[in-house]
This record gives structure tokens, sequence and C-alpha cells, in this order.
């Protein structure tokens, strides 16, 4: 009977709302007199600096807006690996890249991974996904897994097709992105019929496509998402004369990383400054798009009376170059990649206050078990928002001493030819490649050079020796790179015996099928000889 009782008051102690604890190290856990509702939206590939000045005055988006005056903006928040699944990996798990071990696209977490929401609804939450969430293994792709894994090879390919523009005829199209139009009214509806009824409070998750590059079916077979589609609708909330041309250096003057980044993103032809400021104009219309979805969400909340007791986060998986430093997509380290949207609003958050310590996305997990009051691990990689953020805490200087005073972001797949590792502080960013040897670092003052247009690494290298040190302390960058070397390895390696005699023409056939195409010998002897190089992590 005794064995019965302790095992009905277990169960009743998972299931209920953990107590509220003071001091922890990650987070606040400050009640709220009843415990908010609370909305996440993730966009993928939003450019945060769109949503302050002078970025916000590019583009009207007006429910971010909304957002900035309700509530608090985070000036500064990063990705913590600029691609889709890695990003959405550190999330959803609170942990950096390397410890996750989501090297690309096709590796993320075990779909069984306890995630934040899984927590919260242990803890007495009710919880609903709709549309894209991409944190788990298995997905994009066979062109972008064996892109990620023969990026150490020695051949340059064009794995993308050329960027361009397509704009619908129709000049009232309103729903252009119309899967997310549909998970957008998915999520609303189930806040009409389901949300609105519950007695205890909700987690709600959206996730969006947009805005995000459409594919390019037109670049051939297995092509990539290149076109940057929208309608006049959309083309209006873009005051084009606004729209800023960026300074690229010339192709012989690149780093080397950049180079390889561009010509395989098929962007080192010639593209006049119309073209430029087209592509940017329409990505910044899929980002009105997608401010509107956002909007739908807030209407809702507004118009059922939830919205006063609903915690509404807007962030992106990472950015888009959208054409800046020769590329577009994301898998760099540069603002337009790196840095992501990040706003808080509801009951108890601050409104109309601006951060600029640097966060990242590693910061959701911690924020979102803090705002129900559910203690936090101690081995996650994040820390709670809600110090920066909460009325409920009056000792702003001591609670921002609580936090690092730097980021760390990675990158490991495709599209770039080796691991890549930023350490972003309040003046600087850091970046770091491969074995921290072979390749040489990069270093922005982002006070004088917003741009990120001057490597300033070998003029200043007490401070690049200094933040090297600060980054190994972090993570051994060095040893991590060997592993995904010999995880890439190994990968190709079972991809290639699972695909038999079949093996040429499918390489042929991927992406870069344009190229290699030309000398499919020469690609696969390259290939060849990459495999009988030894790499072995434990060096490191």
């Amino acid at each position: 009977m005794l064995l019965l009782w302790v095992s009905v008051v277990a169960a009743l102690a998972l299931a209920a709302p953990a107590p509220r604890t003071n001091g922890q190290r990650r987070g606040a856990a400050q009640a709220w007199p009843d415990a908010p509702n609370v909305v996440l939206v993730v966009s993928d590939s939003f450019d945060g600096r769109l949503t302050f000045y002078p970025g916000s005055q590019v583009v009207k988006l007006p429910f971010i807006n909304f957002m900035k005056a309700r509530g608090t903006s985070f000036l500064n928040a990063y990705t913590n690996s600029p691609i889709c699944c890695p990003s959405r990996a550190a999330m959803w798990s609170g942990l950096f890249t390397h410890l996750t071990e989501s090297w690309n696209n096709f590796k993320g977490l075990d779909p069984n991974y306890t995630t934040w929401m899984d927590i919260m609804e242990k803890h007495g939450y009710r919880t609903q996904k709709f549309g894209k969430v991409d944190y788990t293994s298995g997905h994009h792709s066979i062109s972008n897994r064996v892109e990620a894994w023969t990026r150490d090879v020695a051949f340059l390919l064009r794995q993308e097709g050329r960027p361009v523009v397509n704009l619908m005829p129709k000049r009232t199209k309103i729903r252009v992105m119309e899967e997310d139009w549909e998970n957008t009214d998915r999520a609303v509806n189930w806040l009409r019929k389901e949300g609105i009824n519950y007695s205890q409070p909700f987690v709600l998750y959206v996730g969006l496509n947009l805005p995000h590059p459409y594919p390019s079916p037109s670049s051939g077979e297995n092509f990539g998402s290149s076109t940057f589609h929208t309608s006049p609708y959309w083309l209006k909330k873009v005051s084009y004369d606004a729209i800023k041309v960026p300074k690229w250096s010339p192709l012989s003057e690149m780093h080397p990383i950049d180079y390889y980044s561009s010509y395989t993103k098929n962007c080192t032809g010639k593209f006049t400054e119309k073209e430029i400021k087209n592509i940017r104009a329409f990505y910044y219309a899929m980002c009105a798009e997608t401010d509107a979805m956002l909007g739908e969400i807030i209407l809702a909340l507004r118009q059922l009376d939830l919205l006063q007791k609903t915690i509404v986060i807007y962030t992106s998986d990472h950015g888009e170059l959208a054409m800046e430093h020769r590329q577009f997509y994301k898998m760099s380290m540069y603002e337009a990649s790196a840095h992501v949207p990040l706003l808080i609003m509801g009951p108890g958050i601050k409104a109309n206050v601006q951060v600029s310590n640097v966060v990242s996305l590693v910061d959701i997990y911690p924020t979102m078990l803090d705002i129900a009051g559910i203690p936090l691990p101690q081995n996650l990689s994040g820390y709670s928002l809600l110090p920066l953020a909460s009325e409920m805490f009056k000792n702003e200087h001591k609670l921002k001493n609580l936090r690092p005073a730097w980021i760390l972001s990675e990158f490991h797949g495709c599209n770039v030819n080796a691991s890549t590792y930023m350490l972003r502080t309040n003046q600087w960013k850091y970046i770091a490649y491969s074995d921290g040897a072979s390749v040489l670092p990069q270093l922005f003052d982002l006070s004088s050079d917003p741009d990120e247009l001057t490597n300033i690494a070998t003029k200043f290298p007490e401070i690049t020796c200094s933040l090297d040190q600060k980054l190994r302390s972090i993570i051994n960058y060095p040893k991590v790179s060997a592993s995904v070397h010999q995880y890439n390895k190994e990968q190709f390696i079972k991809w290639k015996q699972s695909v038999g005699q079949n093996y040429s023409t499918v390489i042929a056939n991927l992406r870069w099928h344009q190229d290699w195409l030309k000398e499919p010998r020469k690609y696969e002897s390259a290939i060849d000889q990459w495999l009988k190089t030894r790499t072995n992590a434990n060096e490191f």
C-alpha cells in the first residue's frame, strides 16, 4: 500500500507544475499570479536587423513594430548555427551544436529527444505545434547531405541555381506562400476552438517557411531554392529607394571560405545593380508577408481576450544574405545570415525596451521553462531571457552580469568548406575555421564596421589571440572539426555503399550536375583521393 501511495505521489509531482525556486543558475523562476500561455512563432531566414533602425526603414512590418512597442526586443540575437536543422536543434534542446552533434541539415536531434515543450507538457501545459519544425534527423535532400559530406573534397562545383526573382501577375494576391497561410489558419482555428477553452495554460508553436527562398525547378534536376518570389501587394510594402546595394570585395580579394561559398551558391557571375536591388526588394516583400502571418496570430489572441494572458515570442532560425558578401542563403557568420529577430511581449514583460546584450537561440529553452516556473537543468548552454525582459527584475545591472558577455555559433554543413566558429561579444566578432591554423581567421569591429568589409585579424594580433583563447576555452574547435571530418567520411562511405552500382549515375545528377557532367571522372577521382586521407579526432 505504501509503495502504491509513493507511486501516486510521484505521478502527481510529474504531472503538476513544479514548485518555483529562486536563485537558479540560469533562470529566474519568478511567479506570475497565473501561469501565462506562451505562443512561439519561428520563421525561416529572417534577417534580424530588419526589426530595428536603420534596417526597419526598408520594409513595413506593422506587427513586429507592435511587438516592439508592447514588449522587449533584443538587438543582438544570433543563431547558434546558420542553417535550418542544426539551428532548430539548438533551439529545441538548449544546447550548442557541438553538443547536439547536429552537423548538417540531415543530422539533428533524435525524434524521442526531450524538448522544452515535452517538459512543459509534463508540468501541466497543453501543447500544440503547427508548421515547420525541422529539428530531428533524416530530412532534406540527398543532394544537400552529399554536398555537406564532401565539402572537404578538392573540387569546386556550383550547387545552386543562380538567384532570381519571380513576380506573381495578380496584383492583389496576398496569400503567396499558401502552405504557411494554411498553417497560420490552423493555429488560429486551434486558438478559437481549443486554446480558449482550456483551464490549463497552453504553449503553441507556429513554424513558417517564409521568408526562405522558393525552389528553382528551372535550374534543372535536383534543383535548389534560389527564387525570391512575391506579389505586387507585398512589394508595395518595400521602400525601394531605401534599399542598400551591398559592397562586394573583388573575387581575387575574397576570404577563401567566402569565395567557396559564393561559387557553390552560383554567385560569382556578373550581377547588375538592378538585379541585386530586385533580389533584396523581393526578399523584403517576403518578410512583409511573414509579418502579416505573425499578425494573424496576434489578432486572434486579441480578439479572444487571450493577449493579456499570453507571452508571445517571435524569432527565426537564421537570417538571409540577400546578396550581401556576394551570396544568398545563409551558411555564413556575417550579420545578414547569423543575426536573428527576437521579440517578446506579454504579461510581466517590459514594454518598448531594447536590450543590447548578446543572446542566442539556445536561450529559448531556459526561457520557456522559466516562464512556466520549471526548475532549469544544469547542463543547458543557454540562459533565460527573463532577467533581461521581465518587469519583475529590478537590479538590472546585477542580473545582466549573470549571463556571459558572448555567444557561440558554429557551422559544419554544405556550401562552406571548413567548420566555422563565431565568438560574438559586444564589440567584436571573431570567426575561426577548421583547426585554427590552416585557414586565416576573421575579426570585425562591428561598432565601426557594421557591414563587415574589413578583416582586422592581422592588424590587431593581441585581440585576435585573446578572442581565440576565449573561444578555445568554450569549445575545443580543432577537435570538433576533426570529428566532423571523420563523420563526413563515414556517412559518405555508407551512402556510397547503399547506392551500389548506381553510384556514378546518382552522384553525377545531384544539384551540381551541370558542372559534374562536364568532367565526371575528374570529380570521382577527387572523392577517391579524399577518402584515402586519414582524419583522427583523437590527435586534438
